[in-house]
């Protein structure tokens, strides 16, 4: 079967989580921008999206999320920016089933906007590189360039420097507070650690380090600091992102479902495999 035949216009494309398997504050840049060290990992647990061709060049997006003006949404901003740098013509209608929360440090607003990038740079043929993808991602937002590289990644800057790195099977249990953190009232909190000392690629080992915003979040959002109790009874556990979703790591799916079944009545979870590659890593090169 060619790519083509496999991913077309009738395809759902999806849009995966990430976990921060950690994340370090090792500096600020003048322009305010924080410097970081993270390992992404993808997750089995996705947003979905269908694409629909328009002759008239339009971008709209059929599903607007709450509160959230389409015009703003990234999904439209990535099309609308993808047909600006390519002198693209063709239009699209863009649908989203969420299944990520927003507020929830899974990335979705960013894997979504990635996916939109590989799937349109893929149905309107124009065959741009990876590399320009994640370019053009970076404008969008710090964590969109990971989406498109595609690999599992050990992280460096404001998050675009990316080396792929191979992490063994895995399945996690993800929980939800039912909290929305804004990612920037996190970063511009002035009790936020931003001097961890910065080691290579090589040094990264699974289970080093920690989340160094998980302490102010935990501070503010308590429904965070519970979540994280709860789930560190079974396993360690640890925020991912700015927050607020939280999340341990587990060998096999057995273990990983009997620590979510474990868990307090009314609390919002799910058990995911972590990936070797993003689903859609073949539709650039």
């Amino acid at each position: 079967m060619s790519l083509h035949q496999r991913w077309n216009w009738h395809s759902a494309y999806p849009a995966p989580a990430k976990l921060n398997l950690f994340l370090h504050v090792v500096g600020r840049r003048a322009d305010g921008y924080h410097l970081l060290q993270t390992v992404f990992r993808f997750l089995g647990h996705s947003d979905s999206l269908r694409f629909s061709q328009r002759a008239d060049g339009a971008v709209r997006l059929a599903t607007p999320l709450p509160g959230v003006p389409p015009d703003s949404d990234l999904t439209v901003r990535a099309a609308r920016l993808l047909q600006a740098v390519s002198a693209c013509r063709q239009g699209v209608d863009i649908s989203i089933e969420k299944r990520l929360p927003m507020g929830g440090g899974l990335g979705g607003g960013s894997s979504d906007a990635a996916t939109v990038l590989l799937a349109l740079n893929h149905l309107w043929q124009l065959n741009l590189p990876r590399q320009r993808l994640q370019e053009i991602g970076l404008e969008l937002g710090a964590d969109v360039p990971v989406f498109i590289f595609g690999r599992n990644a050990f992280a460096e800057g404001i998050g675009e420097t990316l080396q792929a790195v191979n992490l063994a099977p895995s399945w996690y249990v993800v929980l939800e507070p039912p909290v929305q953190v804004a990612t920037a009232s996190v970063f511009g909190a002035p009790e936020l650690k931003r001097d961890a000392v910065p080691i290579s690629a090589r040094q990264w080992y699974p289970g080093f380090g920690g989340n160094d915003l998980e302490a102010v979040a935990a501070a503010r959002f308590p429904a965070i600091a519970e979540h994280l109790a709860c789930l560190s009874a079974c396993s360690p556990a640890r925020m991912t992102g700015s927050g607020a979703c939280v999340f341990a790591e587990f060998a096999g799916r057995e273990q990983a479902d009997r620590a979510l079944a474990q868990l307090p009545e009314g609390f919002r979870g799910w058990v995911a495999a972590g990936l070797d590659d993003h689903p859609l890593l073949a539709l650039a090169s």
